[in-house]
């Protein structure tokens, strides 16, 4: 189990980092960054099965497009969502929206076996819901009238962000906890795989066919952080995700996103060389205790179970 948290850990410090990329290498932009990283992704992979034993063969069909599919929907689908988020919202709202997933999941998993009374669940989702609606309203507070529809537009991408990776957790966890489950190293494949179709598809709007000059130290920037997110923050991060899938219970793996929120935080505040205001500190320490009021609830009953 040990080796599972460890994975599930480092995977959320990489994952963190998305929601920091997009400011980092502006100018290019967020479709500039998601066809490059997951371009990348998908390169990593295909140049990895030039070894036969990192092809995902022998998997049922349906097994392959379910794969292929998360990569594209969940991988795409999710940067693009929280890249728009930190654009529009800041580096404060978006890892904070984020964080309320192991609660959705544990509520997902109240509903399906009612293994505890949501009265249990109260405090904590009141504690979430306190934490991210302080730092939301200090923020509508400070802001001009005419930016805060901007702030809404960032909720909102964070919101179908954090719907996009409820689904590809709960359906990566069912596929790795199967009988028929692929080698981590395999279903690492085919998502790059899928997230390498979906760069194919944005490719058409990216910079590369607009008459946009870039500077070389730009152009630098931004190929570090290519190499960084597509290799450390897609391909490694992914395989390690599917390790601790595989190891941990998927209430617990999930509780682990706890750690993207803060690693994600963490890094915003760098990035912008400055403190956290009272709000984003106190939000941020609200939403975590309520999560971890909620770990010591379902954990227990969890891992028993298990």
């Amino acid at each position: 189990m040990l080796i599972g948290i460890l994975c599930g850990l480092a995977t959320c410090a990489l994952w963190g980092l998305s929601f920091v990329a997009p400011r980092v290498v502006v100018p290019y932009t967020t479709i500039d960054l998601t066809v490059a990283r997951y371009g990348l992704f998908a390169a990593v992979s295909l140049i990895l099965m030039v070894n036969p034993r990192f092809r995902p063969v022998g998997l049922r069909r349906s097994l392959l497009l379910t794969g292929i599919a998360l990569g594209g929907f969940g991988y795409v689908g999710y940067f693009m969502s929280i890249s728009y988020a930190v654009r529009y919202a800041g580096t404060a709202i978006p890892p904070l929206v984020i964080g309320t997933m192991p609660v959705l999941l544990a509520i997902i998993a109240n509903f399906k076996d009612r293994s505890i009374g949501w009265s249990a669940l109260a405090l904590p989702l009141i504690l979430i819901a306190a934490g991210i609606g302080w730092v939301n309203v200090s923020i509508f507070a400070t802001t001009p009238a005419g930016d805060q529809t901007g702030i809404l537009l960032g909720i909102a991408a964070a919101l179908i962000g954090l719907a996009l990776w409820v689904v590809y957790g709960l359906i990566s966890a069912a596929v790795m906890q199967s009988a028929e489950a692929p080698s981590a190293m395999h279903w690492t494949a085919l998502q790059g795989i899928g997230a390498g179709i979906g760069a194919v598809i944005l490719l058409p709007f990216t910079s590369i066919w607009e008459n946009i000059s870039f500077t070389g130290e730009e152009t630098f920037h931004f190929v570090l952080w290519v190499a960084v997110m597509g290799i450390a923050g897609s391909w490694l991060a992914t395989l390690s995700w599917m390790i601790a899938a595989r190891l941990l219970p998927l209430a617990l793996a999930a509780q682990l996103i706890v750690a993207e929120t803060v690693f994600g935080l963490f890094y915003g505040f760098l990035f912008e060389q400055r403190m956290p205001t009272v709000p984003e500190a106190g939000g941020a320490i609200l939403q975590l205790a309520g999560v971890g009021m909620a770990i010591a609830i379902f954990t227990p009953r969890r891992v028993k179970a298990t």
